[in-house]
């Protein structure tokens, strides 16, 4: 099993101080000495129509996202990723991997996102994954903890434990996501019967849901909350917000998952809070977005959790877990980044096309909140870990 350790904690004040001062972690396949460009002569090429005669021609890839706008084009490359081994002594593994060096970005990557690329996780053959797998590097399978303190871990190779909550994958053809079933849901004390289907995407910061699922979670967490609701700023992408009383305390309904099997997925992180210029919670909001026919699971909903995407045995695994618990190794300081954007996948059925999805878009990371009411300006507080993408294609972008 390997570890990659991967580390983001930006609140509002930083971010703004980042978007001004935006710099790049610049990848060069000239100062790689064990760089190569993939041919388009490559079995992983897959745009050779694009090609022209000569067999040394770099292969080009495209692809687009779901933010409007929002694309990115360029070259493969093939290098090597480094992985500790995590058990026992720790030793160095060296795996060559394939992935989009970008020459040519429109929309949200000429912003503030991925600015140092998008980990590429899906189950296409070309992600991180399908790659060390078919090499023998680690089992066709990985985990991701998402902490609560703004941390996470991925482990490559991990297939997770006996006691963890399972569901099966949905797998479509067309689709390559991590597509589960729910077949019910629960907000503090009031039960859904609600079925619907949903793609977990750890690239995307908060969770989105459509009708009727959205209507019927969020109005029964509106209806067991205790502190008054106030009107959503517009720069908000969230509809169910509410004012923290001048004692400070913080108390909302309980949000759960069922998912097909029976399994209890718990949702330990549903709110966002809304802090003023001395970092005080003044607010906070239910962090649901409403989507029209995409149903995304985001990163927020699985703080606290390990979650394992097994690929062998096409399950999605859950448990509690403290994501530092058996780690020694020191964290890694990373650049602030956002959250990546999710990109358009071939039609699939029903619910689960995340190209459905239309405005606004499920991947908001930092958000500056107009003042409520007092003389104090109000930002969200909003810290998140890890920007890696359920994306066929693994991206560098440049």
């Amino acid at each position: 099993m390997f570890l990659l350790n991967n580390v983001l904690n930006v609140t509002a004040f930083q971010w703004r101080n980042f978007e001004q001062n935006l710099k790049f972690d610049v990848y060069s396949p000239r100062k790689s000495s064990t760089s190569r460009k993939v041919p388009c002569s490559s079995s992983l090429c897959d745009l050779q129509t694009e090609c022209n005669s000569a067999a040394s021609k770099s292969c080009p890839y495209s692809i687009e996202y779901l933010s409007d706008n929002t694309s990115s084009n360029g070259v493969l490359v093939e290098d090597v990723l480094y992985l500790a081994t995590e058990s026992g002594k720790s030793k160095i593994t060296q795996a060559p991997i394939t992935f989009g060096c970008g020459q040519v970005q429109t929309g949200s990557f000429l912003g503030s996102a991925a600015p140092n690329g998008l980990l590429g996780l899906g189950m296409d053959s070309k992600s991180v994954p399908s790659l060390l797998a078919s090499q023998g590097v680690a089992a066709n399978s990985f985990s991701m903890c998402f902490g609560e303190d703004g941390h996470g871990r991925i482990n490559f190779g991990d297939t997770g434990s006996a006691d963890q909550l399972e569901t099966p994958l949905n797998i479509y053809k067309h689709n390559p996501y991590y597509n589960i079933s729910i077949i019910g849901a629960m907000a503090g004390g009031k039960t859904s019967s609600t079925k619907f289907s949903a793609v977990v995407d750890s690239g995307t910061s908060f969770t989105a849901l459509s009708d009727p699922m959205y209507t019927e979670i969020t109005s029964a967490f509106d209806k067991q909350v205790k502190e008054k609701r106030n009107q959503a700023d517009s720069s908000l992408p969230f509809e169910y917000c509410y004012t923290i009383s001048a004692k400070g305390a913080l108390s909302h309904p309980n949000i759960s998952l069922t998912a097909k099997g029976g399994s209890i997925f718990p949702v330990n992180d549903p709110i966002i809070t809304i802090t003023d210029i001395s970092s005080s919670p003044v607010g906070y909001c239910l962090a649901i977005m409403k989507s029209e026919g995409v149903n995304l699971i985001g990163e927020n909903f699985m703080s606290g959790l390990k979650v394992v995407f097994d690929r062998e045995r096409l399950v999605l695994g859950w448990k509690s877990f403290n994501c530092y618990s058996v780690d020694h190794s020191s964290k890694l300081p990373v650049s602030p980044n956002p959250s990546a954007v999710p990109p358009k996948p071939a039609s699939g059925p029903g619910s689960s096309n995340p190209e459905a999805a239309k405005r606004p878009s499920p991947n908001i990371t930092q958000i500056d909140v107009a003042k409520p009411s007092s003389g104090s300006s109000v930002h969200l507080h909003f810290s998140r870990t890890f920007f890696a993408a359920i994306s066929p294609l693994l991206l560098a972008i440049l």
